[in-house]
C-alpha cells in the first residue's frame, strides 16, 4: 500500500510537470515538431532541463544497491537495436507527431477532461492490446 501511495504521489509530480510545461497542450507539442512553420522551442528547453537531472542524478541513484522502495532496479540490459524496438519507436514517433500527444502527456491530459485525450489513450490500449493478440501468433 506504501509502494502505491509513492507511486501515485510520484505520478501527481509529473503530471503536474508536464502540466506546468504546458507538454499536455498538443498544439504546442505539434509547433515544436513544425520547425518549417511555427516552430516554438520552447520544449527543447523542457526535455534538456529533464535530461539535465536524469543524467545527474542516475550517476548517484543507480550506485546504491537498490531503489528506496524496491528490492532491485528494474534497468533492461538489452543493447541492441532489433526489430520490435525499431517498428515500435516508428509508430510512437508517428503517432506523437500526427496528436501532439506523448503517452504521459495523453494520460495527464484526462484530467482536462479533452475528448481527443480519451482517444489517444484508448488507441494507446488497442495498441497494447493488438500487439499481446499478434504476438501470441
Amino acid at each position: 500500500m506504501k509502494n502505491n501511495l509513492i507511486a501515485l504521489l510520484a505520478g501527481i509530480i509529473f503530471g503536474l510537470g508536464l502540466a506546468v510545461s504546458q507538454m499536455i497542450d498538443p498544439n504546442k507539442v505539434l509547433n515544436f515538431l513544425d520547425i518549417t512553420g511555427s516552430w516554438d522551442p520552447s520544449l527543447a528547453f523542457v526535455m534538456m532541463g529533464a535530461l539535465g537531472v536524469g543524467i545527474i542524478s542516475f550517476r548517484f541513484i543507480l550506485k546504491r544497491p537498490a531503489p528506496v522502495f524496491d528490492d532491485a532496479f528494474h534497468v533492461s540490459h538489452k543493447s541492441q537495436l532489433d526489430k520490435p524496438l525499431v517498428i515500435g519507436s516508428a509508430v510512437f514517433g508517428i503517432g506523437w507527431g500526427m496528436t501532439g500527444y506523448c503517452p504521459g502527456p495523453a494520460v495527464a491530459s484526462l484530467g482536462l477532461v479533452s475528448i481527443e485525450a480519451v482517444i489517444m489513450v484508448a488507441s494507446i490500449y488497442v495498441g497494447f492490446f493488438s500487439y499481446r493478440f499478434l504476438v501470441k501468433k
